[in-house]
């Protein structure tokens, strides 16, 4: 990667910041401090980061106005993130927006309808009867296959596929890889053959809603798999068929949910979470990484653990279970006491007898 070299200087004037320093000092790069070395450019949103930064041999940082005087270089602004950001693209080769139109190496079916303002990367193959809105941007070997619809203003990065039919809505984005409307995982094994159940549904994103990279979700057997509103889909997430996904879910990477299954709005699941078919989560509930759901889960609600419990109880029982060695050695340990104690009671019983 090619270093860049930029001034001091020409950075607060970027960001419209006066300070007192060197503006000829340069800066290489920019990145949080943990990775930073003395001549990159840093930030600091709040009073732990702020005494990392003295802490460390980072020279300059973005800081908000609020924080204490230093002997280091500092760029002082409302809104430190944004600032930082601002910073960072002058050290990054960001990706240019692509040229508008449909690329000459591009597949486009002639009943293909195509909105205005629209990009069509190269070897993109669009299918029969599919609708495409205004400002959308498909990039490099993605393919769309028949009657799918796409709103307006999406995004689908490079090697996405869309099964037949798929609906997207509008202001989405599908990260790369990702697969929508693929045959859900239903078979009819009482001929002792596993015979693959209709397929015949499709997969449904309403606006705004986000996909990562190689995730999979599988279309409905005869209706839809929904995705809803505004929900966030991290990477490598499987979502069987007939799914229904509330809105402004919160799904992190690796998760597996089985078909049928559904939740309600504001849903958070942590990485690794396992849902099994035919569960209903209610809405505003959060999952714990590494959970398994086996049942039904009322709303509102912390759950964890295997199977998924109240999060306190399930702490508790953790808890709980750590102690058992250390309780499995004191129980031993009192089984010896009680069998290296001499019989007494027996001999006196007999002893009294005798007396008789």
């Amino acid at each position: 990667m090619t270093v860049k070299q930029i001034t001091l200087g020409e950075i607060a004037d970027l960001l419209s910041v006066e300070f007192e320093g060197d503006r000829t000092f340069v800066i290489k790069d920019a990145g949080t401090i943990r990775e930073s070395q003395p001549d990159w450019i840093t930030f600091a949103g709040d009073k732990k980061h702020f005494q990392e930064f003295e802490n460390s041999d980072v020279q300059v940082a973005i800081v908000s106005r609020d924080m204490p005087v230093t002997d280091k270089t500092t760029l002082r602004v409302d809104n430190v993130l944004e600032a930082f950001a601002t910073t960072v693209r002058l050290f990054r080769n960001m990706m240019k927006p692509p040229a508008k139109g449909v690329h000459a190496t591009a597949t486009v079916s002639p009943s293909a309808q195509l909105g205005q303002d629209i990009t069509i990367g190269a070897g993109v193959v669009i299918g029969n009867d599919v609708s495409i809105g205004d400002g959308t941007c498909i990039l490099e070997n993605s393919v769309i296959m028949d009657g799918s619809t796409i709103g307006e203003q999406v995004i689908i990065f490079p090697n996405v596929v869309l099964y037949d039919n798929t609906q997207v809505g509008n202001r989405c984005i599908l990260h790369a890889g990702c697969t929508l409307g693929a045959y859900g995982f239903g078979y009819d094994s009482s001929s002792a053959k596993h015979l693959l159940s209709e397929q015949l549904g499709f997969v449904l994103l309403e606006d705004e809603v986000e996909i990562g990279a190689n995730t999979c979700i599988d279309r409905g057997t005869f209706g839809s798999t929904r995705i809803g509103q505004g929900t966030k889909i991290d990477n490598l997430v499987q979502i069987g068929h007939n799914c229904q996904i509330g809105k402004h879910n919160l799904l992190c990477s690796q998760i597996g949910i089985a078909g049928s299954t559904s939740t309600g709005d504001y849903v958070i699941m942590g990485g690794q979470v396992g849902v099994a078919d035919h569960v209903n989560i209610g809405s505003q509930t959060v999952i714990g990484a590494k959970s398994g759901v086996i049942g039904d889960l009322k709303g509102a609600k912390t759950y964890f653990g295997t199977p998924a419990n109240d999060a306190k109880k399930a702490m508790r029982e953790a808890a709980a279970i750590r102690k058992l060695p250390d309780v499995i050695k004191r129980l031993r340990k009192l089984e010896q006491q009680l069998k290296d104690q001499p019989e007494t009671s027996s001999t006196s019983n007999t002893t009294q007898q005798d007396a008789a």
